[in-house]
């Protein structure tokens, strides 16, 4: 079993940027891990995704604005987000333990989540 724990979500003006933080409860190395959002009445939508390689992947709608990373030394995974804008608002949540890196139905491991505000 592997606890997630989700951090630095808030609230922010559109253009703003925040940084979320997942901390797992044990070593992170050789699993998928990836960071998902959702908002009431929405599918679940990925966001971006790292590999066990250090390869990562991203939505449309994250690329060149979002950037994941992880520090494997403190089992930790990060969610650097820039230029946010209204429709970034969600619960964002961190997933471990995938086979595939953007496909959620692969993850076995979630955070409970930490919420994302972007006003205009």
């Amino acid at each position: 079993q592997v606890q997630l724990v989700e951090s630095g979500g808030g609230s922010v003006q559109a253009g703003g940027s925040l940084r979320l933080s997942c901390v797992a409860s044990r070593s992170i190395s050789g699993t998928y891990m990836a960071w998902f959002r959702q908002t009431p009445g929405k599918e679940r939508e990925a966001v971006a995704c790292i590999k066990p390689a250090g390869n990562t992947g991203y939505s449309n709608s994250a690329k060149g604005r979002f950037t994941v990373s992880q520090d494997k030394s403190k089992n930790t995974l990060y969610l650097q987000m820039n230029s946010l804008n209204v429709g970034d608002t969600a619960m964002y949540y961190c997933a471990a333990g995938g086979s595939a890196c953007l496909d959620g139905r692969n993850y076995m491991y979630w955070g409970q989540g930490t919420q994302v505000t972007v006003s205009s």
